[in-house]
């Protein structure tokens, strides 16, 4: 896990569509505002955004959102998942979303944002949950 002093093109480009997608989130309970864009091997990209319910168990995060997108959608691996937040340290997964991104994105380069995109960081599945659960 690293923080990165600079992002790139691709990594802002990405990034920006999660903050599209962070526009779009349905929170009137928490008002926190959470924007996922994952990658699939085959180029394209699924968004997300965190979907809440007054039943709150029932809500459903971003990047879940954006990882079961892809899944449906055929994608059979991710390269890429990236998440923004809205406040100004980088977001970070909830533990359901560290088994789901352990499960279906397991081998993909996983970027955390704060809002501004200033603070960045870099990391994979086996550093947000090293002993995530698996039947194999």
């Amino acid at each position: 896990m690293k923080y990165l002093d600079k992002i790139d093109e691709q990594t802002a480009y990405f990034l920006n569509l999660a903050k599209e997608a962070q526009k779009k989130a349905y929170a009137p309970y928490s008002r926190f505002r959470v924007g996922a864009a994952a990658v699939g091997s085959s180029s394209k990209v699924y968004t997300g955004c965190n979907i809440e319910n007054a039943s709150y168990p029932l809500s459903m995060c971003a990047e879940r959102v954006a990882l079961f997108k892809a899944i449906s959608e055929g994608e059979s691996e991710i390269k890429a998942l990236y998440i923004i937040g809205p406040e100004n340290e980088p977001i970070s997964p909830c533990g359901a979303c560290r088994q789901v991104i352990f499960e279906l994105a397991k081998d993909s380069t996983i970027y955390l944002s704060n809002f501004d995109m200033t603070k960045v960081i870099e990391t994979n599945s086996k550093e947000l949950l090293p002993y995530g659960f698996d039947l194999k």
